[in-house]
């Protein structure tokens, strides 16, 4: 008799592995396809090996800087092949995790490539061969992969994208980075404090584009600090490779003039974002609604196919691993007839330079774009005994209040333990908490948290930490 699953999912990076153990949870016949490891792009090639190689970097800059904690070391180094077995024994241990998961959670995994087929079945190809599987219900949640932008050369042999930046096995003397958001920025930061001369080319006004105006001047000034040579409005006009050496030339468009410039560079990194992985997930003559490469979906996560659900980045929107996450499990939710149980409109936005970035809400410009009057509180963290303490550079914590209702609509924060942090701040707004409700629980002294307080006092010019606004 033919086996019939409950939810064949398709994909098993954070979106697909996480929906597939909700759905076990959930007393559905669950499994789960992948043809490379568990984990996907966040754990293998993308959030979790920068995160430790930028945990790395960190490190290393803290041991040179150990001079002013009193810590003397000398002929400081790093074994750069070291750091490199840390970042995948890392990527490993999380990897044997999931897999551990989807066993305990009696989730079946199949190793292959899966194919949608226009009669609503799948087919797994197999090194054994093929084989055709039967669902009542199929979730799509195959990721995405980088896009090399539409440049002359930029398909030169040795030319990379973040996947294969993160098999070198070593520090290159000179990068150039083609690309000023999360990704550029990031690996920017990695490599500037191994040793390496970074160049970060960005088409936009400014470095992380998406984010708050302020956090974008900060990261330019303190990356300028630490030798990134920056260039924002800047256009590669084309790549070109003489012997072992590429060779970039760009225009630099400024207020007044435009400028061309020229690179020569040993490596360089294209990192100007990713595009929906459909490769192989569709049959050809599959009828599935698209735009632009992405999978359309409804508000419940359904396909212009019965029974056939997508979500994550094959869908587009925000690229976030939590962002799959979460709409993987409001897609099972919806499967069985459940209200979701995330807000999905409330999404944390997180850079891992030093300091932390994290945003989540919206900004005060875009409320005002909104016609929303509000009212912005903020808390520079030099003030702050924790960051004092470990002699945090420049940061601040911001907060947009709406002035009517009072009720949290934003925040932003360039500071030590952001990222942690930010996770208050989203459930504040998704439950629309007042700044007084978030200032009712009393905050630990010393912590970086104290700065949430001190921004959310400020609004009503009352920081305690903050000489009076003129």
């Amino acid at each position: 008799m033919e086996k019939i699953y409950d939810l064949l999912v398709i994909g098993a990076g954070p979106g697909g592995y996480v929906a597939a153990i909700k759905a076990a949870k959930l007393g559905m016949k669950t499994a789960v396809i992948e043809n490379r490891e568990v984990g996907g792009t966040c754990l293998n090639r993308g959030c979790v090996p920068a995160k430790a190689m930028l945990h790395a970097a960190k490190l290393y800059q803290e041991v040179l800087s150990g001079e002013q904690f009193g810590i003397l070391v000398e002929e400081v180094s790093f074994d750069y092949g070291k750091v490199m077995s840390y970042k995948n024994e890392t990527s490993e241990s999380l990897r044997l995790g999931v897999e551990q998961l989807l066993k305990g959670n009696k989730v079946e995994r199949l190793q292959g490539i899966g194919t949608l087929l226009k009669d609503g079945r799948v087919r797994i190809k197999t090194k054994e061969g093929e084989e055709i599987l039967q669902a009542k219900n199929i979730l799509l949640a195959t990721g995405s992969k980088p896009v090399l932008p539409p440049i002359e050369g930029i398909h030169l042999p040795g030319i990379m994208t973040s996947d294969e930046m993160f098999q070198l096995d070593h520090v290159p003397e000179s990068l150039l980075i083609i690309g000023g958001g999360v990704i550029g920025v990031e690996f920017a930061t990695v490599y500037s404090s191994f040793g390496s001369k970074v160049t970060l080319l960005e088409a936009e006004e400014r470095l992380l584009p998406g984010l708050d105006k302020e956090i974008s001047q900060n990261i330019k000034l303190l990356l300028k600090k630490r030798g990134v040579d920056i260039h924002t409005r800047a256009f590669v006009q084309k790549i070109e490779k003489v012997d072992c050496e590429f060779i970039c030339t760009f225009l630099e468009k400024g207020k007044d003039q435009e400028k061309a410039e020229v690179r020569k560079i040993p490596y360089l990194l294209s990192a100007t974002g990713r595009i929906p992985n459909t490769h192989g997930l569709l049959e050809e003559t599959t009828l599935l609604e698209m735009d632009r490469g992405r999978i359309l979906v409804n508000e419940n996560f359904e396909t212009s196919m019965p029974n056939v659900f997508a979500i994550g980045d094959v869908i587009g929107g925000s690229q976030l691993a939590h962002v799959a996450s979460s709409q993987g499990i409001c897609a099972v939710e919806r499967m069985n007839g459940k209200e979701p149980s995330i807000d999905l409109s409330v999404v944390p936005s997180c850079v891992y330079t030093d300091p932390e970035i994290a945003c989540v809400g919206i900004t005060e410009q875009e409320a005002k774009e909104k016609g929303i009057e509000t009212v912005t509180g903020k808390f520079l963290t030099h003030a702050n005994s924790k960051s004092l303490i470990t002699k945090e550079e420049r940061g601040f914590v911001k907060v947009v209040i709406d002035k009517e209702t009072n009720v949290l609509l934003g925040a932003q924060m360039m500071c030590a333990r952001a990222t942690d942090m930010i996770g208050e701040m989203g459930t504040a707004i998704s439950n629309k908490l007042t700044a007084m409700q978030l200032l009712k629980a009393m905050r630990a002294h010393p912590t970086y948290n104290e700065s949430i307080a001190e921004a959310l006092e400020d609004c009503n010019h009352g920081a305690i930490h903050a000489l009076p606004r003129r």
